[in-house]
């Protein structure tokens, strides 16, 4: 028989070693999703709205003290696939001229649904309709609770 991660705890007498008062240690959680490809019709000019072209978000969210740090529960932790959702649904039922207005609306709504502190989201066009050979062009948006 193979032991299963709760025996090999309780053999080595490890299942309460992290469970433990830290002692004024805070956990800091910071959930992120990146590469997120969505084909989106957003742009300075009509035919990028019209047309549309792929976009790539990064997201991140910072939660604090999760309870999952300790409870070992996927429903205590965020759940990226919803983040994913989330993100694509805003991104995709709607046509903003600049990437700054389309990365705050996704932080905002990401802030309003997810117990974060803190959420920065990312959009970069591989493709972007300029003349000169670049990577990508991207915006960053970084959108925090008020304490």
């Amino acid at each position: 028989m193979v032991p299963g991660d709760d025996d090999l705890n309780e053999e080595e007498g490890e299942d309460d070693a992290f469970d433990d008062d830290d002692g004024g240690v805070q956990t800091v959680v910071t959930v992120e999703v990146n590469g997120l490809s969505l084909y989106t019709h957003h742009g300075a000019t009509a035919a990028e709205r019209e047309v549309g072209q792929r976009l790539i978000l990064d997201i991140r969210l910072e939660v604090g003290e999760a309870d999952a740090t300790v409870t070992d529960r996927v429903e205590d932790t965020v759940d990226y696939a919803k983040v994913c959702e989330m993100a694509a649904q805003v991104a995709t039922l709607r046509s903003d001229r600049t990437l700054e207005r389309l990365c705050t609306a996704i932080a905002d709504r990401l802030l309003n649904d997810f117990d974060a502190q803190a959420v920065s989201v990312k959009a970069a066009k591989p493709e972007p309709p300029i003349a000169l050979p670049v990577e990508d062009v991207s915006v960053e948006v970084w959108r925090e609770l008020d304490e």
